[in-house]
C-alpha cells in the first residue's frame, strides 16, 4: 500500500518517518525507580522485538534512574514527561534518545522553548503527544469535548512553538479511546503536516478487548498509508502489546517478523481436537523469531489447500491428520502424534533455512 511521506527522525538508531520500516513499540510498567526491574523488562521487550521504548520520568529520582537505565538499555529510549518541564532537561542530560511532550501541561511556552533549545543543542527529537482525555481547558470550552478538531488544533498549537524556533525534529501523536475521533484526527493531520505520526488507540483496555480496538484503529489508519511508529495499549503485560503491533504490521503485509500462524475456526466437519492442536503448536511458535508461515486446518474442505499454501501445515481428517511442507504431503500422522510430528517438521525447516543462510553468508 502506498505510504504518506513524512519527515524522518531518528530516535537513536531507529529511523522513524521517511519511509522507514514502520516501527513497534512499547511503555515500561515498572517502577522507572527500580532500576533492576525496569531494564529487566525493556530486556523482555527487546528480546520480543520492540523497537522503542518510553519510560515515564514522573519525577526527579526518576530522571536520576532514567540516567542509569540508558546507560544499559538495549533499546533507544523515550522518556515520558508530565507536569515539570525541569524532569525533561534532567532526561535529556541523563542520555534520552527522545522525548514525548504534551507541552500544555508542562508550565507553559516559555519553559517548553527551555526545553526545545535543550532539545535541539543535542539533536534530540520531540513527540508531540495530544490526549483526549488531557486537552487545554479553553479547547473544551470552545468545542464542547475532546473532538479530532480539538485534538488537532492542539497539538498545532504546540507544533508552531517548536516551528518558531526553528525545530523540525517532530513526531505528532493524537490518541483518543474512541476509534472514530482518533481516527478522523490523525487523518486531518496528515493532510495538514508531514511530520512522522506515532499512532494507537490509548486506554484500549485488557486484551480480550485492547486488541481488537488497537487493530481496528491502527489498522484503518495504516491501511489508508498513515502511520510511521506505533504503540498498542494494553492493560497488562508490556510484551503483549509488541507482539499484537507485529501481528497488525503483518495482516497489512508491512513487516515480517517472526511466524505467519493460521487455523481455522472449526466447524461441525471437524473430526480431530483442532483447537488443542492449534493453541499447542502456537505456544511453541509464538516467540520464535523467523520467518515461517505455518497452518493448522481441520477439515477437507479448505484444509489441505491452506496447508499447501503453508511452509509447514496440517490438514486434519477423521482421528488423523496429513502433514504438508512446501505444497506436498510427507507423511500422514495419528490425531495424538499431531502437535509433535507438525513441530519435528516445523523444526526441520527451519535447520534447512539455518543452512541455507549460512551458506549465502
Amino acid at each position: 500500500m502506498r505510504r504518506a511521506q513524512t519527515r524522518p527522525v531518528r530516535i537513536g538508531s531507529v529511523q522513524v518517518g521517511g519511509g522507514a520500516p514502520i516501527s513497534v513499540q512499547s511503555m515500561t510498567n515498572t517502577d522507572t525507580r527500580d532500576v533492576e526491574a525496569t531494564l529487566a523488562q525493556i530486556r523482555r521487550l527487546a528480546a520480543a522485538g520492540c523497537e522503542i521504548v518510553r519510560v515515564a520520568v514522573p519525577d526527579m529520582e526518576a530522571a536520576r534512574a532514567f540516567a542509569r537505565i540508558k546507560k544499559q538499555s538495549p533499546l533507544p529510549l523515550v522518556a515520558d514527561i508530565h507536569f515539570d518541564y525541569r524532569l525533561a532537561l534532567a532526561a535529556l542530560e541523563g542520555g534520552a534518545d527522545g522525548l514525548r511532550l504534551n507541552p500544555g501541561n508542562i508550565g507553559g511556552a516559555d519553559k517548553v522553548r527551555q526545553v526545545v533549545r535543550e532539545a535541539a543543542a543535542r539533536g534530540v527529537p520531540i513527540r508531540i503527544g495530544v490526549n483526549a482525555g488531557s486537552l487545554e481547558k479553553d479547547l473544551l470550552a470552545r468545542y464542547g469535548h475532546p473532538t479530532a478538531d480539538a485534538m488537532v488544533e492542539s497539538a498545532l498549537r504546540h507544533v508552531m512553538i517548536l516551528e518558531e524556533m526553528g525545530f523540525h525534529d517532530i513526531k505528532i501523536s493524537l490518541k483518543s479511546s474512541h476509534l472514530p475521533t482518533m481516527i478522523e484526527a490523525n487523518r486531518k493531520m496528515a493532510q495538514l503536516r508531514n511530520y512522522p505520526l506515532h499512532i494507537g488507540v490509548t486506554e484500549a483496555g485488557p486484551p480480550q478487548i485492547g486488541v481488537i480496538r488497537s487493530a481496528v484503529g491502527i489498522g484503518a489508519l495504516l491501511a489508508e498509508g498513515i502511520g510511521d511508529t506505533i504503540r498498542v495499549s494494553l492493560t497488562g503485560d508490556p510484551v503483549e502489546e509488541v507482539r499484537v503491533g507485529f501481528e497488525i504490521l503483518k495482516a497489512l503485509g508491512l513487516r515480517q517478523r517472526g511466524v505467519e500462524f493460521i487455523s481455522c475456526p472449526t466447524c461441525g466437519r471437524t473430526e480431530i481436537d483442532l483447537i488443542g492442536t492449534a493453541l499447542a503448536v502456537y505456544e511453541r511458535l509464538k516467540d520464535l523469531d523467523r520467518p515461517l508461515k505455518v497452518a493448522v486446518m481441520g477439515c477437507v474442505v479448505n484444509g489441505p489447500g491452506e496447508a499447501r499454501e503453508a511452509d509447514v501445515g496440517l490438514a486434519g481428517g477423521r482421528g488423523r491428520a496429513v502433514i504438508f511442507r512446501r505444497g506436498k504431503v510427507v507423511r500422514t500422522v495419528k490425531e495424538e502424534e499431531m502437535v509433535e510430528e507438525l513441530w519435528r517438521e516445523i523444526q526441520d525447516i527451519l535447520a534447512e533455512k539455518e543452512a541455507e543462510s549460512q551458506r549465502e553468508h
